[in-house]
This record gives structure tokens, C-alpha cells and sequence, in this order.
């Protein structure tokens, strides 16, 4: 794990170097773990990761998945911004990882297969969770399935951007 550490830590710099703006460490085994054996097995390594990566000075993003019964753990691993996955309310999860950290996230990525207004109605409640707090990057809580009509996508930037009502 060090060496790995070390290898994902000079990757990122790397990528800085190469013109990268903002890093996202993404670690989508993290919620596999108890709590005491992420803390114990994996923040460490984590931390150190993120911490090379933070030495470059551009924003850093933590996102795990899995991970509502531990973000607070996870938040101490380091990151600028805490990615969280659906399966936690965002409000909640910004008292777990702290007011003074943006958070990124929470759709559930299956939201994108539903009809418009149950799409509209979840990121609707994610967006009155965030309560207009400064730091919240509205996004998908993992990756996008490959059957996720596009339409649906393009709807959902639209109104989370405020040009559909």
C-alpha cells in the first residue's frame, strides 16, 4: 500500500503538471469496509494519497461510495470536497463531513432512467437539501449506466441550472 500510495500520489501531481484544474480521488471499494477497517487499513494510504495531491494547489475531490455509515472518517482522510453517494440526504451528509467542505454528489444514477417528473422530483430534494449553501457541485452519486438516455442527462443540466422550471 505504500508504494501504491506513493505511485497514485506522484500520478496525480503528474497530472497537475500536465494541466489538470481540480483532482478527484475515486474510491468506489471504500463502503466494502467497516468503518474501524477503513479507518485502520485504507485512511492512512488514502490520506497520504490526497495529500500529495493537495500539494499542488489545485481543488481536490474525495468521492467514495458506500460510505454514509463513515464520512465523517472519511472526511478526516483529507479532500477539499467530499463526494457522497446517493444512499445518504446530502443535508445530513454535510453534518458529517462539515459546513466548512463543499460536497459533491448525490443522485442516485438509476434517477436518469425514470420519467421527467420523478427525475425532477429527486433533484429537486437535492437541491432544497443543499439549501443554497456555497459548495455543493450537484452530480450523479456514482457513474452513469450505459443505458441513460441522453435527452434525460441534458433535461437534468437544464434544470439544475435553472432553465427549466
Amino acid at each position: 500500500m505504500d508504494k501504491l500510495s506513493t505511485t497514485v500520489g506522484a500520478y496525480l501531481q503528474a497530472q497537475v503538471r500536465a494541466g489538470a484544474q481540480a483532482l478527484q480521488l475515486f474510491d468506489s471499494w471504500a463502503g466494502a469496509l467497516s468503518p474501524g477497517d477503513y479507518a485502520r487499513f485504507v485512511m492512512p494510504h488514502t490520506r497520504r494519497v490526497l495529500e500529495a495531491a493537495r500539494s499542488t494547489g489545485v481543488p481536490v475531490i474525495h468521492f467514495t461510495t458506500g460510505t454514509a455509515g463513515m464520512l465523517s472518517c472519511v472526511a478526516r482522510a483529507g479532500g477539499d470536497v467530499i463526494g457522497v453517494d446517493w444512499r445518504v440526504h446530502l443535508d445530513e451528509a454535510w453534518v458529517h463531513v462539515g459546513h466548512d467542505r463543499a460536497i459533491q454528489g448525490n443522485l442516485d444514477p438509476a434517477a436518469l432512467l425514470a420519467p421527467w417528473p420523478e427525475l425532477r422530483r429527486q433533484a429537486a430534494d437535492i437541491l432544497r437539501r443543499a439549501g443554497g449553501r456555497p459548495g455543493h457541485i450537484f452530480n450523479l452519486g456514482h457513474g452513469i449506466l450505459p443505458q441513460t438516455p441522453v435527452e434525460n442527462v441534458q433535461r437534468l443540466v437544464d434544470f439544475v441550472h435553472g432553465a427549466e422550471p
